[in-house]
């Protein structure tokens, strides 16, 4: 390059859901997230929550607050605190590298002091029972101790590439045991409203097998149609 690029590049302008339709978004499994979706939304599963089966059983759900660090690098991870609200998810691309750590228990103490509802990245993290200790909920692609680059160049604010989705700043985030989602910002009211439906098809669904279902109906159809063949 002729000229060497900025450190760091920072969106002046933070788009962010309403505080309604964050709170929509309460308690709701990522699971029925991705119904509501039509089946996508979700990062690769290589993302985990730490202390995932173990110490930490937590969910969260934010706006994305978006930090591109690229690879081995986490400038824009630490720039993206100073516009940090609170309820944001800090969701910081990795560019998938595995050879040092994303962040640690001192960032993640920090996110939590300025109020963030969760972090999420594609790397691994260090300083696993810090971590715990802080208390904050943490997706990630494993542990390592390995020391990472605090050097840039990195973006906040921009769209980033992670776990095989999109993520901008805005979109909602919803995080559990079972992974994490994403829902484009343009789509989060078409999301809560399929949520209602979503909710009590799992609630009947549950009611039924509760009641001892075995074979669901639809499946009882299929092996009676024209649609199954039956063979020696």
């Amino acid at each position: 390059m002729i000229e060497r690029p900025p450190v760091l590049t920072i969106k002046s302008t933070l788009r962010r859901p309403s505080d309604a339709q964050i709170a929509a978004f309460a308690g709701v499994p990522t699971g029925f997230v991705v119904d509501a979706l039509g089946g996508g939304g979700a990062l690769s599963s290589a993302i985990q929550q730490v202390g995932h089966g173990r110490d930490m059983i937590s969910r969260a759900h934010g706006p994305a607050l978006t930090a591109d660090c690229g690879p081995a690098d986490v400038l824009a991870t630490f720039a993206a605190l100073k516009f940090l609200r609170p309820g944001d998810i800090v969701v910081s691309a990795f560019a998938g590298h595995q050879g040092c750590a994303a962040g640690g228990d001192r960032i993640a103490g920090m996110m939590q002091n300025a109020g963030a509802a969760g972090f999420v990245t594609d790397g691994p993290v260090r300083d696993y029972e810090g971590v715990i200790e802080v208390g904050l909920p943490v997706w990630c692609a494993g542990l390592t101790p390995a020391t990472p680059f605090m050097s840039g160049p990195g973006t906040v604010g921009f769209p980033v590439q992670i776990g095989g989705q999109q993520v901008e700043t805005g979109d909602m985030i919803v995080g559990d045991q079972d992974g994490v989602v994403v829902v484009p910002f343009a789509r989060i009211d078409e999301v809560i409203e399929r949520l209602k439906v979503i909710a009590e098809k799992e609630a009947d669904l549950d009611a039924q097998v509760a009641a001892g279902l075995k074979v669901p109906g639809w499946v009882e159809e299929i092996l009676a149609s024209d649609s199954t063949r039956m063979v020696e």
